[in-house]
């Protein structure tokens, strides 16, 4: 029997959490390998499995998957989550994209400087609701099925309610205007992996607090006067 799947990362989410959803939702129990100092990621980049010296990196199948689109259609693919034809994978990889968009705006939000903070949020909700919901809200109402794409889970609608509910811990109305989202978001929650996922105690990780931050800063080795930006706005200077 092959070992479970290995992941490592630091302990917060970043790229990595998509993934642990989307294990999750397959049913495959995993590890972790957490880093907590820039030496331990340090060695890891010296043993040579990184391809690009960088994380997130699962160790499965006899592989070290690096890049987080990768490494998620492989399990997509693997769990049978990733349609049944091209077509389909087609539609789940362009909801995913934007997904990713607006996944990145959040995860980068925690390191806005001071005085942009208000901003950047004002930025992320626009962004949320009137370009990013409107076209899942309008994708479930034509499909007219329970899932974003064909009869049956994938990757896309595992990957909505996790941005769905990282919208909703900064705003928890963001819903509102959207009833197709509202009981996606109910009936996804429901289904027992899930369900299961969310509940305390499980793998899945907390919104990045000021203490994870300077964890993760420290890991990395983010510089001063470092930029990190999101189209042509400036999010984070370190």
């Amino acid at each position: 029997m092959a070992g479970k799947p290995k992941l490592y990362y630091f302990n917060g989410r970043g790229r990595m959490e998509s993934v642990r959803w989307l294990l999750a939702a397959a049913g495959v129990e995993y590890e972790e390998k957490l880093f907590k100092t820039a030496e331990e990621f340090e060695n890891l980049v010296k043993g040579g499995k990184l391809m690009y010296q960088q994380v997130p990196m699962v160790e499965m199948d006899g592989m070290c998957i690096v890049q987080t689109r990768a490494i998620l259609k492989y399990i997509a693919a693997k769990y049978d989550l990733y349609g049944k034809d091209l077509k389909e994978r087609a539609f789940i990889d362009m909801y995913v994209e934007g997904m990713r968009d607006l996944n990145d705006m959040i995860m980068f939000f925690p390191f806005s400087l001071p005085e942009e903070k208000q901003k950047n949020l004002s930025y992320i909700l626009e962004r949320a609701t009137e370009r990013f919901f409107p076209v899942y809200e309008k994708a479930l109402k034509d499909h007219g099925k329970n899932y974003l794409v064909g009869n049956q889970l994938s990757w896309a609608d595992i990957q909505l309610l996790e941005i769905i509910l990282m919208v909703e811990e900064i705003k928890s109305d963001a819903l509102s205007a959207f009833p197709k989202l509202q009981e996606f978001k109910v009936r996804v929650s429901k289904l027992p992996r899930i369900q299961k996922f969310l509940q305390p105690g499980s793998q899945r990780k907390p919104p990045m607090d000021a203490a994870g931050l300077e964890v993760a800063k420290n890991i990395f080795k983010f510089s001063k006067g470092m930029f990190l930006k999101h189209g042509t706005t400036i999010i984070a200077e370190l």
